[in-house]
């Protein structure tokens, strides 16, 4: 009977030594990949082959994916916590609605997945206002940007695991590439399962390329939607009323920049795979390919985010994962942000404690399941003019409506008027529509943000 005892001790013993290596679990899911871009927007993939080679058509492109705030800031806290606006307490991008200092960044993604045995690393962009030595919970390895008012191209600052790195102007210290090599270095490096999330700067503006890509789409063709810049305002809120017209010359260079930024990143989704390839992961890697917000080129004479149309919230949101997505597809739920965590904390078997987004396995293994048809928009006043007043909108399948804290409303039927062109909030022949939104923003919208007041 002891012998027997003893077998089982030894064997218990040899159990605990392969679950628990260095003081961490031996996780049972996937590898997971994060890539988020900043400012792109959701038809400008296209102009990327090696993520339409490698993801879209190896995985799930959702054609509806959105954001709940389109702001860098907020979106980001709510990416790593699968929560709204309203349960991160992140509105802005500074103090007192949101900046990095205001995040509590205790319980996240990359807290759930290090505590189940990841090995976890950022590299890119964290936070708008992110400073100092300190190392958040949840990361193993670390090099962030610092806060800079002149972007994050070339002469810019990083925390690298506790110390203060300066980066110059030279082909080797463009940030992208920077990037791409630390992401390469820690797939070969670390073994077993990792949560790597890829952060590079571009497309933001400035939109700096990189050297060698200086002189792509020279021949790019002119971009002018219906909207571009809307003759008619007169149906806006009141603070678009005195925007002013923008030179077509103005957003063709933005735009042709965004698109000649975006090839080192589409360099470094291929870098990554061929590295998740080589160390024998891609086919048991999550990969998702998103953005934090969109960008508007001109539409409704906007240059920028944070309002509620569709060029500022839809994102693009590509998911590649061999066991689930072998038949590349597209899907057109409404998915969100706030799904990612989420999904990500699923495939590994752990919690997401306070997520209030949706775990995406069911339509990446392409089952029938019940899934939302609706979804809040969230925004604060920010400390930039001009920028939107505060308000809460509700994105439908079929509709817009958005209510701002001047007591403004926009309602748009995408389906007749997909350039939002038309504001039919408080036509008779919209009553009805507008009745059921105002009442389903006012179920959502709670709370509501700060400095709006109540639905």
């Amino acid at each position: 009977m002891f012998v027997a005892a003893a077998v089982v001790v030894a064997a218990f013993a040899a159990f605990t030594t392969w679950r628990v290596c260095c003081g961490r679990p031996t996780p049972h899911g996937p590898s997971i990949v994060l890539i988020l871009t900043d400012d792109q927007r959701w038809d400008s993939i296209a102009k990327m082959p090696n993520v339409e080679r490698l993801l879209v058509h190896h995985g799930v492109n959702f054609t509806n994916g959105f954001v709940v705030n389109s702001l860098c800031c907020p979106s980001r806290a709510s990416i790593l916590t699968g929560r709204y606006s309203h349960s991160t307490g992140i509105y802005t991008e500074k103090a007192p609605y949101g900046g990095e200092p205001m995040f509590d960044a205790s319980s996240t993604v990359a807290t759930w997945l290090q505590d189940a045995g990841y090995h976890t690393a950022l590299f890119g962009k964290y936070m708008n206002e992110y400073r100092g030595t300190d190392v958040p919970p949840g990361w193993d390895d670390w090099l962030a940007f610092q806060q800079s008012d002149h972007g994050y191209y070339a002469n810019y600052s990083a925390n690298d695991n506790g110390t203060i790195r300066r980066f110059g102007a030279t082909a080797a210290d463009y940030s992208t590439d920077v990037l791409r090599r630390r992401a390469v270095s820690f797939i070969h490096r670390e073994q077993g399962p990792l949560f790597l999330y890829f952060a590079p700067y571009a497309p933001h503006a400035p939109a700096t390329p990189a050297p060698r890509d200086r002189h792509a789409f020279t021949r790019l063709p002119p971009f002018h939607p219906p909207s571009f810049d809307e003759r008619n305002m007169s149906d806006k809120p009141r603070w678009m009323h005195s925007l002013p017209k923008i030179p077509r010359s103005t957003i063709d260079a933005f735009r042709r920049h965004q698109y000649q930024s975006l090839l080192d990143v589409d360099r470094s989704v291929a870098a990554i795979v061929r590295a998740l390839r080589a160390t024998g992961r891609l086919h048991h890697t999550l990969i998702a390919f998103v953005t934090d917000n969109g960008i508007s080129w001109g539409e409704h004479r906007w240059m920028r985010k944070e309002v509620p149309y569709e060029e500022s919230i839809r994102t693009p949101y590509v998911v590649r994962y061999d066991p689930m997505t072998r038949h590349p597809r597209i899907d057109r739920h409404l998915v969100l942000n706030i799904d990612l965590a989420p999904t990500f904390a699923s495939m590994a078997g752990v919690a997401a404690p306070g997520a209030e987004g949706r775990s995406l396995a069911p339509l990446l293994a392409g089952r029938r399941t019940r899934w939302r048809h609706d979804f809040l928009i969230e925004h604060v006043r920010g400390t930039t003019r001009p920028d939107p007043p505060t308000f809460c909108a509700v994105r439908t399948e079929r509709y817009l409506y958005a209510l701002y804290s001047t007591g403004e409303r926009e309602l748009y039927d995408l389906r007749r008027d997909p350039y939002e062109l038309r504001n039919a909030a408080g036509r008779p022949e919209s009553a009805t529509i507008e009745a059921r939104l105002r009442r389903r923003l006012g179920e959502l919208c709670k709370p509501p943000p700060p400095t709006f007041g109540a639905p």
